[in-house]
């Protein structure tokens, strides 16, 4: 029986690497509360994202609810159904009403085109996601937040590490919330970070993530616990010296799906767009429903033991918690993108001989399906 093949697998240094970061821990042993290890890791990170203000958190959606909160938003929130449930339950755990608008089918990011039709009177700020890497179209959502005064928000948990024209990805908008789960291109096992510009910002995200304490007999404000470990942070410490050569084995993986697939019809594969680059952090895949469906091929490489993932799907605005409230139907580039989305395994251990055989069993479903729709069909 052939190995299983996870849609991705942490990586992690050497164990002894490991080791030798956490030993002092032992010595010293300050385990959490901004201990050494923690503020290092902020500090290489405002380096590496090449941005002034890090803070960080045991993960990223209580990094999320932290920015929220600081920012004192109110009433509505324009955001996309098109993301982990995380990013719609931050808003709606914070007592705001989220406003779902469409996605883009080049890319899958928030739509700017319509967004100002969205904005009324309670609206107070644009959450808009980053995309498997793909990034929002920044310069448009900035010229609408400063004509209607709106805080952004970006959803970056995809993007660790993404530039824009020399630009970090970090630098945008008023904050943007960095995942650092197992599962990211850059993870501390669980964690997150915010990043922000305006730094007077800094006291009430502290405030947020450590139950409101400004001082040893004082607490100001009814904060929560959203501290990252010491552990955590090592495990980050020593991630982050490898994560350039992380995600050159990724896009390794990349381009050889490219190779493999791209002359087959009915199908759409993911693309850098000029002035960025990449994080190759997912490898998702259009299928045209009319005659393959992305079901089909899912429930084909699950039999050969290999795990694809429906991501997202279904849409945040049709999760069973959310369903009564909102439809899907008022987002349908979205909906017709959910149903149709495979994200494939990628991460930087995978074996490029596995990629062909993930190639070669889709090539064949494809096949065997007798699929002749044209890649411009899928959009009509």
């Amino acid at each position: 029986m052939n190995k299983t093949i996870q849609v991705t697998r942490p990586s992690m240094p050497v164990f002894d690497e490991y080791l030798n970061e956490i030993k002092d821990i032992w010595d010293s042993g300050w385990l959490t509360n901004a201990g050494v290890k923690h503020n290092r890791l902020e500090e290489k990170l405002q380096q590496y994202l090449k941005t002034p203000n890090v803070s960080l958190f045991s993960n990223g959606h209580l990094a999320l609810e932290c920015a929220i909160e600081a920012f004192q938003l109110t009433g509505e929130v324009i955001t996309t159904p098109f993301t982990f449930a995380s990013t719609t339950h931050a808003i709606v755990r914070k007592g705001l009403t989220p406003i779902f608008a469409d996605i883009n089918l080049e890319d899958y990011t928030i739509q700017t085109d319509n967004l100002e039709r969205l904005i009324t009177d309670k609206t107070s700020a644009i959450i808009p996601v980053h995309v498997y890497g793909n990034v929002c179209n920044v310069n448009e959502i900035e010229r609408i937040a400063k004509k209607y005064n709106l805080k952004v928000i970006y959803d970056a948990a995809h993007a660790f590490g993404v530039t824009v024209d020399g630009r970090g990805v970090a630098n945008f908008g008023d904050a943007s919330m960095f995942s650092f789960h197992a599962t990211k291109v850059f993870h501390t096992i669980e964690g997150g970070a915010l990043t922000y510009k305006d730094r007077s910002i800094e006291n009430r995200i502290n405030m947020a993530k450590n139950f409101g304490i400004t001082g040893p007999e004082s607490i100001e404000y009814a904060g929560g616990n959203a501290k990252m470990n010491e552990f955590q942070a090592a495990m980050g410490l020593c991630n982050l010296r490898h994560i350039d050569q992380e995600i050159e084995k990724r896009k390794e993986v990349h381009e050889r799906y490219i190779e493999n697939l791209s002359e087959l019809e009915g199908i759409r594969l993911p693309f850098v767009k000029k002035g960025i680059v990449s994080n190759y952090a997912y490898f998702p895949v259009l299928f045209d429903s009319n005659k393959v469906s992305r079901d089909q091929i899912h429930d084909e490489l699950k039999k050969h033991n290999i795990y694809s993932r429906k991501y997202f799907y279904p849409l945040t605005n049709n999760i069973n918690c959310y369903k009564s409230k909102f439809s899907p139907n008022h987002t349908p580039v979205a909906q017709q993108i959910s149903e149709r989305i495979l994200t494939l395994p990628i991460y930087a251990g995978i074996q490029l001989e596995t990629v062909e055989r993930i190639c070669n069993i889709i090539k064949n479903q494809l096949n065997s399906l007798n699929s002749t729709v044209s890649i411009g069909d899928v959009y009509l």
